[in-house]
């Protein structure tokens, strides 16, 4: 007998016009109380009827024999009543109010607060966390941590959840002891379902797996690696390549200097990035013997002067310089511009006795005709990149120059993609850089150094923010024309700053644009706030 929601499907795919409704049958005595005349509405109908039916006809599977052993015990912390209730808000709510934001886009970080306080979820929201983690993967590492043991019990019996079972696991807590070992052996089993996931697992988890390895022992992650690199797809190597950042030292060197020699330029350039991130490594220092030659300082010390490769040849190419410029750039300045980035930053105070900011101060003239300021912008722009590449914090804050201040004149030169040489600094000084651009500035072009702030952003930042979206009202500017950092405030800004939002939604005209995203914005940071003191009981 055919199964009748499996008709029903198939109707629903190919139409009612292509497919005629299933026929009544014994499977469906509810069908009589079905109007016919109208196919798709008739199809719907159907549909509801036999998902009441199946759940009502669902019958309990077998007990297993032995009885089922029973989810390993949780030492951790329950929820606080209230965070538990607010828990139960965020997963059962679907979009905004107009009140207040889309709390289900607050969900990521009440999760990440809880489970940095050590708290366990209750039991009766574990099935709810888990069905929402399996539709947004960005909440799984949280949610199966917050879940613990009876998240990882409740996977094994559900399909929907495996994702659970091919997470790594956290190490135990410290105040949980370890289990001894059963006759069977079972305390090694972590070992062999780590190879199970690696040699079994979908490319994501494998990726993570061998992440997190690389995080707790890089040379197990490295040798795990090794073991079946041979055999991997080009587009695999590649991403597995990324995960040795994680770790990454000399000790990594001769695996990479090998991936030089891929089949895969992909896997060769990513393979020479990593190494022009070890000072201490064979390319750095090859790199770094290219770089002096393309720039030396000139005889008076007033400026440099470049002479940028006259070829790309085979040990370059090797190197991972490709010899043709993706980016429609010439080819010299191409050849310059890798030189440069890839060459240890430590170099060229070595190489001129001079900082960073007296190097970024001096003029910049071609060897042959030193007048020429031709080369000034490549190399600037390819010390950024060696800045953000070796997480080199001097270099990066003489790039970006001295917070920006208000008032006229014309502002520093920062060189491009300032979000990424934020990044490389301190959180602070993070925070401190941007809420100073924006006082400066506005908020034109602050989104992305906000997303490169450390979130709740400082107090000082958030007033910064507030205060240029303030004027921004002022001026007439539309609410839209910043939505891509109203969207970040909800996320971000300080809760302490819900009482100078509620002030400027009560100075704006009431039923106005600016209006109602203030008292929406100061309705959210009310609600953060709730949430994260109940997080803090």
């Amino acid at each position: 007998m055919p199964d009748p929601w499996e008709s029903l499907q198939t109707t629903a795919l190919l139409g009612t016009d292509r497919r005629p409704l299933p026929a009544p049958g014994p499977a469906a005595p509810y069908d009589g109380a079905v109007d016919r005349a109208d196919p798709a509405a008739a199809l719907l109908e159907l549909a509801a009827l036999e998902t009441v039916r199946r759940r009502a006809g669902a019958l309990p599977a077998p007990a297993a024999a032995p009885a089922d052993r029973p989810a390993a015990e949780d030492p951790r912390p329950e929820l606080p009543p209230a965070a538990a209730r607010r828990l139960s808000l965020l997963l059962s709510t679907r979009g905004g109010n107009g009140v207040l934001a889309n709390v289900g886009e607050l969900l990521p970080q009440w999760l990440a607060t809880a489970r940095e306080r050590g708290y366990r979820v209750p039991a009766a929201s574990v099935p709810a966390l888990l069905d929402a983690a399996r539709a947004r993967s960005e909440l799984r590492p949280d949610a199966v941590a917050l879940a613990g043991p009876l998240g990882r019990w409740l996977a094994e019996r559900n399909a929907d959840w495996r994702f659970v079972q091919r997470a790594a696991q956290e190490p135990v807590p410290a105040q949980e002891p370890v289990p001894a070992p059963d006759a069977a052996g079972t305390q090694d089993a972590a070992p062999a379902e780590g190879d199970h996931l690696w040699h079994e697992g979908l490319f994501a988890e494998r990726v993570t797996h061998l992440t997190l390895l690389r995080r707790r022992d890089p040379a197990a992650g490295l040798a795990l690696l090794r073991g079946t690199w041979p055999t991997e797809r080009a587009e695999d190597r590649l991403l597995f390549l990324d995960a040795l950042q994680e770790g990454l030292s000399l000790a990594d060197e001769d695996f990479l200097e090998a991936a030089l020699g891929d089949r895969s330029k992909n896997v060769r350039a990513t393979a020479a990035e990593l190494l022009s991130t070890l000072p201490g490594s064979a390319l750095a220092t090859r790199m770094a013997e290219r770089a002096r030659a393309a720039v030396r300082l000139s005889g008076h010390g007033t400026h440099l002067l470049v002479t940028p490769p006259a070829s790309c040849d085979p040990a370059m190419q090797r190197d991972g310089i490709p010899p043709k410029s993706p980016t429609g750039r010439g080819e010299r300045a191409w050849w310059f511009g890798e030189v440069i980035a890839a060459a240890p930053l430590s170099l060229w105070s070595g190489h001129t006795g001079l900082t960073p900011e007296r190097l970024l101060a001096l003029r910049v003239g071609d060897a042959i005709d030193e007048t020429s300021s031709t080369w000034a912008d490549d190399l600037r722009e390819a010390w950024a990149r060696a800045a953000v590449r070796q997480q080199d914090a001097g270099w990066a804050r003489a790039l970006l120059g001295p917070a920006p201040v208000p008032g006229p004149g014309r502002p520093a030169r920062t060189t491009g993609a300032p979000a990424k040489l934020l990044a490389v600094l301190p959180p602070a000084e993070r925070a401190a850089w941007t809420a100073a651009f924006i006082e400066a500035h506005g908020l034109g072009d602050s989104f992305q150094l906000l997303g490169a702030c450390a979130t709740p952003w400082t107090p000082p930042l958030s007033t910064a923010v507030v205060e240029a979206l303030a004027r921004a009202a002022a001026s007439g500017a539309y609410p839209w024309s910043h939505s891509g950092v109203l969207g970040m405030t909800e996320r971000a800004l300080s809760p302490q700053s819900a009482e100078a939002v509620e002030a400027l939604a009560a100075g704006a005209a009431p039923a106005t644009a600016w209006g109602e995203t203030f008292a929406r914005l100061a309705g959210t940071l009310r609600f953060r706030e709730a949430m994260l003191a109940e997080l803090a009981a």
